[in-house]
């Protein structure tokens, strides 16, 4: 299993940025994969997810900003994350598991993380 993100950078507050994750060697079925974001000085928090069905949920400090997205062909997750604050500032994680695990906040998978920052 293998995640690679992209899309890293820095903005000023009030703009927006996409998030990619390529995903691959996944198997099986119950699959959520998620973002997760770690801000400077403070524990990991996660940020979004989707299910193999499409169903969303998002961390109430993100909702109406930010959408996650699954393309089941190209085997992409991205994250559309528009009116960026100040605190949405960190280090952003694709992950992907079993939604149980996923939703608890201990996914198995991994990427290796892309910085973005807000000022």
């Amino acid at each position: 299993v293998q995640l690679v993100e992209s899309g890293r950078g820095s903005v000023q507050a009030g703009g927006s940025l996409r998030l990619s994750c390529a995903a691959s060697g996944f198997t099986g079925s119950n699959i959520c994969m998620g973002w997760f974001r770690r801000p400077p000085g403070k524990e990991r928090e996660g940020v979004a997810a989707i299910d193999d069905y499409g169903g969303t949920r998002y961390a109430d400090s993100v909702k109406g900003r930010f959408t996650i997205s699954k393309d089941n062909v190209k085997n992409t997750l991205t994250l559309q994350m528009n009116s960026l604050k100040f605190e949405d500032t960190g280090l952003y994680y694709c992950a992907a598991d079993r939604c149980k695990l996923l939703v608890a906040g201990a996914p198995t998978f991994w990427g290796q993380g892309t910085q973005v920052t807000v000022s």
